[in-house]
C-alpha cells in the first residue's frame, strides 16, 4: 500500500484490548518538583555589626541591589557557584518542595506528629486542615477533614475566631493542643475530636491566682516536654496557667506577670511561651515573652511563685514578640522581637543577649510569626517578611542559606520535623510549602511524590456529566442559597464546572457575598421547614383541635377503650322529651338579702 505509515498506525491504535498496565515514571516526577531558585544569595561581607559581633542577615531586596562581578573569560567562577548550589542541596532539605493549599487565608501554625503522618495546619480563617501523607498523591494533594476548634457541639451559632496555635503532644500524638482567639483552649484527639475544654476565668476577680482559666484571650501555648499530661499557655490576662490536659475546670498552676511598667496594676500581654526539653542533658526550664519587653524564666519543675531569671528590657516596649524557642541542650534561648531583631541568649547569663541581628518582623500583622532551632539545635530557621526562608548560624547568626519560597507574601510559620527531616512553611498566601530532598528525607513530601497519580474516574469529570444544580435547560430557575428562586441563562457553575465547594463546604463563586454568622437572635424567627424537621407535633399549631378530636368520634362509638366494660351492664338513659314549640322556662334568679 503505497503511503501507508506504519509508525503512526501503531501509535494510534493499541496494542492490545483491556486494562492496559501504565508504569509511572517516578524520577521524572520527583525532578519536576525540584526548586529552581534554590539560593537566594549568600551572607553580606560587609554586614553591619548590631550586637556582639553580629552581623545582620542580608536581605533579598539589599542583595539585588548589589552590583554584581564581572565574569571571567573561564568557567572557573561558574563551577564554584554550581558547586556550592550543590553543597546547599546536599546540607538542608531544600532542594525539592510540595505545594499545598488547602486554607483560603494565611496559614499562622502547623504541627506534624512525631511519626511524621499526620499534618495539620491553622489559619486565619478559623479552621484546622488534617492531611495525610499517606493518603495524598501527587494529584490528589488536599485535607481529608476541616474542623474550626472554636465552634461547640451544641451551639454552632457561636463566632468562629483565628488559630493561634497547634501542636501534637510529643509524648502521646494522640492529643493536640490548639490555642484560638478564645479565652479557652482546647485539647482534641487527633482526628479532631474535641476531649478537654479548659474552663474560662471570673474577669471580675482582681486576683489572677484566684480565677479558674484565663480571663481574656489565648495567645501561645506549648506541650510539657517531660509530662505527657503538663501543658502551659500564655494570655493577654498577664497569666502563664499550667494544665493538666485531662483536667479542664480549672488550671493546676498560675503564674502572673507583674510587669514594672505597665499601668492597670502592673497587667502586661504574654505573647509567647516556650518549654525546655532536657533531652540533651540541659536543664528544664519555661520561659515567656511580655508586651512590656521582658523575658521571663521559671524552673520546668516549678516553684512558680518567683522567676529564676527575668530581662525587663529584652525587646522594645510595646512590640509584639512573637517567636520563642529553646535548644535541644536547654542553654539557648532565641527569640523574634516586634523590634525587628533576634537575640540569642544563654540561660546561665541571662542578663544580656548573646548576639543580636537585625530582622524585619511581621509580628505586627500575623502575631504567630515563630523562629525555631533544627531538631539537633546546629542551625535555626526563620520565615521573613519578603517570603524567604532564612537558615541561620546559631552562634553568630549569619544566614548560611537564604531561599525564596513565596516571593512576595511573608513566611508566618515555619518547622523542621526531625524524622522527616523535611522543613514546612506556612505563608500568608494560603500556602504551605514542604521542602524536602529525595536522598535525605523519608517519608512525609516523599512518599506523596513517589506515588503514581490518581486515576480519575470519567464521573470525576463535571463537564461528562449532568449537574443538576444549574439546572436542565439553560433558562431553568435556580434556587438561591436563601432559598429565592431567580432565572438564570448561564449559571456560574455551568460557566466555570471545576469550581465547586471548598473542602469547609463553601461556596467558591466570588459573586456570592458573604454570609453571616448565625446568631441565637436569628433563630427567633425560623422558617417553616426548620420548625417541621426540628420541632416534634409541631404541625398541630395548625389544627383546630375540636376537628382534631371529632376525627376519631366514629371509631371511639364502634371500638371503646374506656367503656368497653359497661356497655352490657349500664341501662338505657331516659330523657324528657320537649316538642320543639315548648322552651324551657329560665331559673328565677335568688333575691339578694
Amino acid at each position: 500500500m503505497d503511503g501507508f505509515d506504519e509508525e503512526a498506525f501503531n501509535k494510534f491504535f493499541p496494542s492490545g484490548f483491556g486494562k492496559q498496565d501504565k508504569s509511572i515514571d517516578i524520577e521524572s516526577q520527583i525532578q519536576r518538583s525540584k526548586r529552581t531558585d534554590l539560593s537566594a544569595t549568600k551572607p553580606l561581607a560587609d554586614a553591619e555589626t548590631t550586637g556582639l559581633n553580629a552581623p545582620t542577615i542580608a536581605r533579598p531586596a539589599e542583595i539585588e541591589q548589589r552590583p554584581q562581578e564581572p565574569k571571567d573569560s573561564d568557567d572557573d567562577s561558574d563551577d564554584d557557584d554550581d558547586s556550592e548550589d550543590e553543597d546547599d542541596e546536599d546540607e538542608f532539605p531544600v532542594s525539592h518542595e510540595l505545594v499545598m493549599k488547602t486554607h483560603e487565608r494565611a496559614v499562622t501554625t502547623m504541627t506534624v506528629d512525631p511519626s511524621g503522618a499526620r499534618l495539620i495546619t491553622g489559619s486565619t480563617d478559623c479552621t484546622l486542615k488534617f492531611h495525610d501523607f499517606a493518603s495524598m498523591t501527587p494529584s490528589t494533594i488536599r485535607a481529608f477533614k476541616s474542623v474550626d476548634p472554636s465552634l461547640k457541639k451544641q451551639s454552632a451559632a457561636q463566632d468562629a475566631h483565628t488559630v493561634h496555635y497547634a501542636a501534637f503532644n510529643p509524648l502521646s500524638p494522640s492529643h493536640v493542643l490548639v490555642v484560638s482567639a478564645t479565652a479557652q483552649p482546647r485539647i482534641l484527639s487527633r482526628d479532631g475530636e474535641t476531649v478537654t475544654e479548659f474552663a474560662k476565668g471570673d474577669m471580675y476577680l482582681r486576683d489572677a491566682h484566684n480565677t479558674k482559666g484565663h480571663i481574656s484571650e489565648v495567645s501561645s501555648g506549648v506541650w510539657c516536654p517531660t509530662d505527657q499530661n503538663l501543658c502551659a499557655t500564655a494570655g493577654s490576662d498577664s497569666t502563664v496557667r499550667i494544665w493538666d490536659a485531662n483536667v479542664g475546670r480549672s488550671q493546676k498552676e498560675v503564674i502572673v506577670h507583674k510587669s514594672r511598667v505597665a499601668g492597670s496594676a502592673g497587667r502586661t500581654k504574654m505573647t509567647a511561651v516556650a518549654w525546655g526539653s532536657p533531652k540533651q542533658g540541659g536543664s528544664n526550664i519555661l520561659v515567656a515573652a511580655a508586651l512590656d519587653g521582658s523575658l521571663v524564666m521559671w524552673s520546668g519543675n516549678g516553684p512558680f511563685t518567683r522567676p529564676s531569671a527575668e530581662v525587663r528590657d529584652a525587646h522594645a516596649r510595646d512590640t509584639w514578640t512573637s517567636g520563642l524557642d529553646i535548644s535541644a541542650d536547654g542553654r539557648l534561648v532565641i527569640s523574634r522581637g516586634g523590634d525587628d531583631t533576634i537575640k540569642l541568649w544563654d540561660t546561665r547569663k541571662f542578663k544580656t543577649p548573646v548576639t543580636t541581628v537585625a530582622h524585619q518582623s511581621t509580628s505586627f500583622r500575623y502575631p504567630t510569626s515563630n523562629i525555631q532551632f533544627s531538631p539537633s539545635s546546629a542551625n535555626v530557621i526563620v520565615g521573613s517578611e519578603t517570603g524567604h526562608l532564612h537558615i541561620l548560624n546559631p552562634a553568630t547568626l549569619r544566614p548560611e542559606l537564604v531561599t525564596p519560597v513565596t516571593p512576595g507574601s511573608p513566611l508566618i510559620t515555619v518547622l523542621w520535623h526531625e524524622k522527616l527531616n523535611q522543613i514546612l512553611t506556612g505563608s500568608a498566601n494560603a500556602e504551605t510549602h514542604v521542602l524536602y530532598n529525595p536522598t535525605m528525607s523519608t517519608k512525609g513530601a516523599a512518599l506523596v511524590m513517589s506515588k503514581a497519580p490518581k486515576r480519575r474516574h470519567v464521573d470525576d469529570n463535571p463537564s461528562f456529566t449532568t449537574d443538576l444544580s444549574s439546572g436542565l435547560a439553560g433558562d431553568s430557575v435556580v434556587v438561591g442559597s436563601n432559598g429565592v428562586p431567580h432565572y438564570s441563562s448561564a449559571t456560574f457553575a455551568a460557566r466555570h464546572p471545576t469550581i465547586g465547594l471548598t473542602a469547609s463546604g463553601r461556596s467558591r463563586d466570588p459573586r456570592r457575598p458573604h454570609m453571616p454568622q448565625v446568631t441565637p437572635f436569628a433563630k427567633s424567627q425560623p422558617d417553616e421547614k426548620h420548625i417541621r424537621d426540628n420541632i416534634p407535633l409541631s404541625s398541630m399549631r395548625d389544627e383546630d383541635p375540636r376537628e382534631a378530636l371529632l376525627k376519631y368520634a366514629e371509631q371511639a362509638e364502634k371500638d371503646p377503650i374506656f367503656t368497653r366494660a359497661y356497655q352490657e351492664t349500664q341501662p338505657k338513659a331516659i330523657y324528657a322529651e320537649l316538642s320543639d314549640d315548648e322552651e324551657p322556662e329560665p331559673e328565677k334568679k335568688k333575691a339578694r338579702r
